[in-house]
């Protein structure tokens, strides 16, 4: 069959777009990422298969005529495509089942099962086919499809086919060569060196370095250069860096792209995955690709470096339609997890899922945290597909924190005591308070500025965007290590981790164990000032509605009752040593056994390991399963109204442009900032922030596209931030929705 004289799009022949798969699979194997010829050579039938198809004679008519699809006439062309596989060609049958799925379903047109069953579809599949000599269906094959889905060479020849199709079609290359981050680190540690000329690679670097070929648990304190160490491990591979908050990830960015490649072709070497990686990449002025192209190869996962949240990879764990292209590259990548102690019970399991997934498919993993329970690596090491680690701990005897714990309720008479004692002294008074909810930071806030208290700031996620950014950058640059300073810092969860701050006394609510002693790494960061007085404070009584029962609460009560056991009776000096010795006492599986966290870890677990293979829309996926909306707050929007109108209208107009696909990316990044600047103005609301009973909040829609809007809403908003309603006014109905941050 001659595929040069049929279109597969207007601008390109079946043989044309057929040979760039082809190309694109070369690409994988020359790098190696394709570790076996059998499933190189599987791939490659695939490939060339998956769209004959396309040569029938209703979908060349409607490519000449720029229609749309007809269901009454047509048949979705990666069905027809099966047609011309003939199951004789392949010594073992198994492996035609395997290239028949992933051509057979390498698109989501249609039921396709049915369609090579029913007789209706079978008639005009006939019809569509007449001028081409192809190949009978046996009544048992879509049985056999069907059973080879969970199937691993079948799953990865269909990932590596939607790689290789989606390269093409989106005309990106399928994978650039790591060849620089050894490079790039080696070139750091000369620049370090011409400053120190002593100064080499750390312990804990070396051990990455050295054992970049295995998975690996490393447990690190704080400031001890995580992040290179990670790197390290990477080396010269394809390489995930996947942290929990969006912050950290930007500043990783920046760090690797300034320090380690010298802003030298970051668009072929540096990916940022995140939901606001897009407007990130527009705002930066210092990227030298095309903005569209460098986002899409990001998302493609093209690029050889990225750094991620969790959701942008790991999503593959429910098994949507599609898939498997990123299960096939996490199969020849390394992906370092950082800071693995920050996730509920539901990303947990998710998240331990999706490693043992990636490992079982030839992926390695590094775990680099600054505290793991012990439960959590059980968790990794049990079941169905354990793994195992090169395991290290890493500490010093820099002494940097002296603990003073309070048996009650966090006040501000403490905090305030402190604050004027270190002034009248005339020494360094950067005090970081953190706290359990946005409501507590609040009223700490509130009732140190009504005693007199001026130097101070509170950072949480109830700002609005422009705001909270600002606070974000201003604790940044107040936290240097280098910088002394006068303020006490209000803040909440968003501290604990990935945020390289450095304060010269903590005051903190107790959550967890581990969560404590995340806060504690916000405070003497370095260990280079005194502690011969007391310079963290620990609170241990909350509020008791913040414990888990039932459907209500956020902290486990069950570990927070063991981490309030584990540190009621620290007094003094508190080493690294001493940290990990009180995790790993308490912090068991034994000991976590019965707790709301463990089994609702289970649950999730066993929802996940049971799902059947699209059985969910990649729609519907959302790794949090929290509801919330960005609304403006009036009395910002009266403030801003005349901007936020004028954007409004932009956007509309832009919306309905006729135009080409470069002047449309044009437009869909002045869309982009567009929309940006009317989303600053919007701060994250749960169900239950906002309405009253029988009233309307809302006072105004801006329309930001044909179906989207964003609700202005009366509602409190003042210095401190967003206010909830209370209990008493959403009529005794518990809401947690962000309640931590």
């Amino acid at each position: 069959m001659d595929l040069s004289i049929y279109k597969a799009k207007p601008n390109k022949t079946i043989r044309q777009h057929t040979d760039e798969l082809l190309e694109n699979l070369d690409v994988l194997l020359s790098l190696n990422y394709i570790k076996k010829q059998h499933i190189y050579e599987l791939t490659k039938i695939a490939c060339e298969y998956h769209d004959y198809g396309k040569a029938n004679r209703e979908f060349q008519k409607r490519i000449e005529n720029n229609t749309k699809f007809n269901e009454n006439t047509e048949m979705a062309h990666n069905v027809l495509s099966l047609y011309f596989i003939n199951e004789n060609e392949f010594e073992n049958k198994e492996d035609y089942y395997k290239v028949a799925f992933a051509v057979l379903y390498h698109h989501d047109y249609c039921d396709c099962l049915r369609a090579i069953q029913n007789k209706e579809c079978k008639e005009l599949t006939k019809n569509l086919l007449s001028d081409f000599k192809v190949n009978f269906i046996k009544m048992s094959t879509p049985g056999n499809i069907k059973k080879i889905k969970d199937n691993e060479d079948a799953i990865l020849i269909k990932g590596f086919l939607h790689k290789c199709d989606y390269s093409s079609s989106g005309e990106i290359p399928i994978e650039y060569e790591n060849n620089f981050l050894n490079r790039g680190l080696d070139n750091l540690l000369k620049k370090w060196k011409s400053n120190n000329n002593n100064y080499n690679w750390n312990e804990l670097q070396q051990f990455c370095k050295g054992n970049t070929n295995k998975n690996i648990v490393v447990v690190a304190q704080t400031g001890m250069g995580k992040t290179e160490a990670g790197l390290h491990w990477i080396g010269n591979n394809k390489g995930f860096f996947i942290l929990p908050l969006k912050t950290a990830i930007n500043s990783i960015y920046e760090r690797v792209k300034e320090d380690i490649l010298d802003k030298n072709h970051i668009e072929s070497k540096l990916a940022l995955l995140h939901s606001d990686a897009l407007s990130y990449y527009n705002n930066n002025k210092n990227i030298e690709m095309d903005i569209m192209d460098y986002y899409n190869q990001s998302k493609q996962l093209s690029i050889p470096l990225s750094i991620s949240t969790l959701d942008q990879l790991f999503d593959f764990v429910f098994k949507y339609q599609g898939y498997e292209l990123k299960l096939a590259t996490l199969s020849y990548s390394k992906i370092v997890i950082d800071e693995i102690q920050m996730y509920g019970s539901d990303l947990l399991a998710y998240l331990v899922y999706g490693i043992k997934t990636v490992n079982k498919f030839g992926g390695k993993i590094a775990i680099l945290t600054a505290t793991l329970a012990p439960f959590i690596k059980d968790l990794l090491k049990t079941g169905e597909n354990s793994i195992e680690f090169e395991e290290k701990t890493f500490i010093n005897d820099i002494k940097r924190h002296n603990v003073k714990v309070y048996n009650s309720h966090m006040d501000t008479d403490s905090i305030y005591n402190k604050f004027q004692e270190n002034s009248e002294k005339g020494i360094s008074n950067k005090i970081l308070v953190v706290c359990n909810t946005v409501k507590k930071a609040q009223q700490i806030y509130k009732e140190l500025l009504e005693k007199g208290i001026s130097n101070i700031n509170i950072l949480h996620s109830k700002f609005i965007k422009c705001d909270r950014a600002a606070k974000e950058n201003e604790i940044l640059e107040f936290g240097k290590t280098e910088n002394s300073g006068q303020c006490i810092w209000i803040s909440t969860q968003i501290v604990e981790a990935s945020l390289d701050i450095d304060f010269d006394y903590l005051f903190t609510e107790l959550s967890d164990i581990s969560g404590l002693f995340q806060r504690l790494g916000r405070c003497n960061r370095k260990g280079i000032k005194s502690i011969a007085e007391p310079n963290c404070f620990v609170f241990l009584n909350i509020d008791n509605n913040l414990l888990t029962n039932g459907n209500k609460g956020f902290i486990d009560k069950k570990i927070y009752e063991l981490s309030k056991e584990a540190i009621k009776d620290v007094k003094g000096l508190l080493t690294e040593s001493d940290k990990l010795n009180i995790i790993n006492k308490y912090l068991t599986t034994q000991n976590l056994e019965g707790s709301d966290y463990l089994r609702n870890y289970r649950r999730f677990l066993k929802w996940i390991e049971d799902l059947e293979p699209y059985s969910m829309d990649k729609r519907d996926v959302n790794l949090r399963n929290i509801i919330s909306y960005d609304v403006i707050p009036n009395e910002i929007y009266q403030k801003h109204k005349d901007k936020i109108d004028e954007r409004s209208r932009k956007l509309l107009e832009v919306a309905n442009r006729n135009l080409g696909k470069k002047e449309l990316e044009k437009v869909k990044l002045e869309k982009i900032k567009l929309k940006e600047e009317i989303k600053k103005y919007t701060v994250p609301v749960g169900r239950y922030d906002i309405y009253f009973k029988g009233t309307d909040a809302i006072i105004k829609k801006i329309q930001i596209s044909r179906n989207e809007f964003i609700n202005v809403v009366n509602c409190q908003y003042e210095e401190w931030g967003f206010i909830r309603l209370t209990s008493k006014e959403i009529n005794g109905i518990e809401e947690n929705f962000d309640n931590f941050l």
